[in-house]
């Protein structure tokens, strides 16, 4: 990463050329982030990581000469933000196996990308604060999993609640327990009671989606 933190240098890798200027304008608009360049196939945008050192690659997985996967396990010294239409399980775990800080599912908002670009500027600065060694408190708190750990009810897992907590706000949306629990491998009923404790912990929060008719369907949001 930089040593400047209060500037974070993007870039933007996406096969189609006017997505990848609607992004590079999200990107724009949040304070603390600029642009360095983008690129529309893996070979570019490995040169292009490879020339300018970016912090961080906004990603896509559909690219014409190989997977975004291919370039996120090629790419060094980079934070990866992965952002494709791919939702299928396997892809979005072995992004997280890759390790991207984060996944966005295509299409979202630019309050979406910008809520991630947040997050991820927030983490960079807590890393910097911390001085040459971090604490478990430090970790925990980086991790998402401060509040996880901290006083569950009986029959809750830390380890749990800290991959439902992260599922939850990597997925970049409102999920169902349903979804939740097929994206972290969870059964329906154990994900639910994980997101319900993450909602009376003020981490999450319910969002009813009202259908043409019968009971309100029960999504969840992470609040960050």
């Amino acid at each position: 990463m930089s040593s400047h933190v209060s500037e974070v240098r993007v870039l933007v890798v996406d096969d189609d050329f006017m997505v990848a200027r609607i992004h590079s304008g999200y990107v724009a608009r949040v304070p603390g982030f600029r642009v360095v360049a983008s690129a529309h196939n893996g070979e570019d945008a490995l040169a292009a990581a490879a020339e300018l050192r970016p912090d961080l690659v906004l990603l896509d997985i559909y690219l014409p000469d190989m997977s975004g996967l291919e370039v996120l396990k090629a790419l060094h010294d980079v934070d990866v933000l992965m952002i494709s239409a791919a939702r299928d399980v396997p892809t979005v775990r072995e992004a997280m196996r890759g390790g991207a800080v984060g996944y966005l599912i295509k299409p979202f908002t630019a309050t979406a990308l910008a809520d991630r670009l947040k997050q991820y500027a927030d983490t960079r600065k807590q890393l910097t604060a911390i001085g040459p060694e971090a604490r478990q408190d430090d970790v925990d708190r980086l991790f998402g999993t401060h509040t996880a750990a901290a006083s569950l009810p009986k029959g809750l897992s830390p380890a749990t609640c800290a991959l439902v907590a992260q599922t939850l706000r990597e997925a970049g949306r409102d999920l169902s327990a349903s979804e939740t629990a097929e994206l972290a491998g969870l059964s329906r009923v154990s994900a639910r009671r994980y997101l319900e404790y993450l909602c009376v912990a003020g981490r999450a929060e319910l969002r009813p989606r009202y259908g043409t008719a019968g009971r309100p369907e029960h999504r969840y949001r992470w609040l960050g």
